[in-house]
């Protein structure tokens, strides 16, 4: 038997989905077996598992510990990487949140089973300071609110608690959280403007296309403002107003102004000729918006983090 009491940090969690956190590997006919056998109880009770969760809650598993055990057993685990050591470049860390500035080349969540991501190296960092426990079955595993594009650089939000990961999750859905981006592309660019559109995924392949109108494709808003120019370069400061997989860059290739070293959207030839191997788009200011409650005290703030050194190769910055 296990019991759990419920910190303010899972406040407004669903109580299948806690159960799903302590026994990570069971599938959830099993809970739900185990809620309707009352083999799981929430205070005292029969509960149903749609139950939001309050403070001070009593979650009890009247199941074997081995049996807890073997479902709560982390199948891949980022701690067994002894060799390697990268260790995450932190922007700004409390007790709800932690801010990684993310380089090109690297993911931000595993696509296979041996894939080694932000995500990961950011469990281990955590790990370390003693943020998270990856022996309770009932801590919350850190997870990453925002994900950035393998070549994309920069800001990179992970939630250390379920508080955190719901608010930043609805800031991110309601558009509420400004992300800015930086990128040099083709051209010469004069004047701000905004870039309206639809955008439609093939996920076969994994590529973005503009399209004329939303039959199965999704709205999407892109701003963006020039910052500099110089030999036939323009420095593009860009709001991301909505925040669709590949909007940015497939937004400014459909106006004939590629991202340098961009390998799927780009202009292969003008990427030879200035010899950029790197796709030169850089997440680096994040402006919170009205938070409340746990993230109070990120109410309204901005993080910002300069840009790439490889910038300055094609652009006085």
């Amino acid at each position: 038997m296990k019991e759990y009491r419920i910190p303010q940090n899972d406040a407004g969690m669903r109580l299948d989905k806690f159960c799903a956190r302590v026994l990570k590997n069971a599938p959830y006919s099993f809970i739900f077996k185990m809620l309707r056998k009352k083999n799981i109880t929430l205070n005292g009770k029969k509960a149903k598992g749609n139950e939001l969760l309050q403070p001070e809650d009593l979650v009890v598993f009247y199941l074997s510990d081995e049996t807890i055990a073997s479902f709560g057993r982390e199948t891949a685990d980022a701690l067994s990487w002894e060799n390697d050591p990268y260790e995450p470049e932190v922007v700004f860390e409390n007790e709800q949140l932690l801010i990684v500035n993310k380089p090109d080349g690297m993911l931000s969540q595993k696509a296979g089973a041996n894939d080694r991501s932000m995500n990961e190296y950011c469990i281990r960092y955590l790990t370390k300071n003693g943020s998270y426990n990856p022996s309770d079955p009932a801590a919350f595993k850190p997870a990453v609110c925002n994900r950035l594009d393998r070549n994309t650089s920069g800001l990179m939000l992970i939630a250390k608690t379920h508080a955190a990961a719901s608010m930043l999750a609805k800031a991110l859905r309601d558009r509420s959280m400004d992300k800015y981006y930086a990128c040099i592309v083709k051209g010469t660019i004069r004047e701000a403007f905004v870039l309206n559109g639809y955008l439609k995924k093939d996920e076969r392949t994994n590529t973005v296309t503009i399209v004329p109108d939303a039959t199965g494709a999704d709205r999407i808003e892109t701003a963006f403002e020039p910052l500099s120019d110089q030999n036939g370069l323009t420095l593009l400061n860009v709001k991301l107003v909505t925040g669709k997989s590949h909007q940015i860059r497939a937004h400014l290739a459909s106006i004939g102004h590629p991202i340098l070293g961009d390998p799927k959207y780009g202009d292969s030839n003008f990427n030879r000729e200035y010899g950029c191997k790197h796709q030169l788009l850089h997440a680096y200011r994040i402006k919170m918006p009205v938070l409340t409650d746990a993230l109070s005290d990120l109410s309204g703030r901005e993080f910002e983090i300069s840009f790439p050194k490889e910038f300055s190769k094609y652009m006085r910055i």
